[in-house]
């Protein structure tokens, strides 16, 4: 047996009512549903569940640094900087090849978390 994919991230906040609104209005991500008992969102992030929750103990507390893919990083970080989100760095190049470019910009959640915007440019 061998992995064949990813199927879904945890990520750790306590207030999941601020999260949702964030990631759903803020970042646009695809809201699939929640469990309001239990504090749980879910997204779509391109196949990919992300799960917005509390950790069920200490040793599930998570903050993974989530790359989100973006077809114009110089357009995405103008929108976000309108809507509020406080930039770490500006769009810059981190790689090059001879067939592309990879630029990020990195950023925080309202929960604290760092996460960046990812494009790749075609040379």
């Amino acid at each position: 047996m061998s992995v064949t994919g990813l199927s879904q991230i945890h990520v750790t906040v306590d207030d999941i009512e601020e999260a949702v609104a964030f990631y759903r209005d803020v970042l646009g991500l695809r809201f699939l549903f929640d469990v309001p008992d239990q504090n749980m969102a879910f997204f779509d992030v391109g196949g990919i569940r992300l799960y917005l929750g509390r950790a069920e103990s200490p040793e599930f507390a998570s903050a993974p640094l989530l790359y989100f893919e973006v077809d114009d990083i110089d357009g995405e970080h103008n929108r976000l900087t309108q809507s509020g989100v406080e930039f770490i760095s500006e769009p810059h190049r981190v790689h090059q090849t001879e067939q592309y470019e990879l630029w990020m910009a990195f950023f925080e959640t309202p929960a604290g978390h760092v996460n960046a915007l990812s494009e790749q440019r075609s040379v």
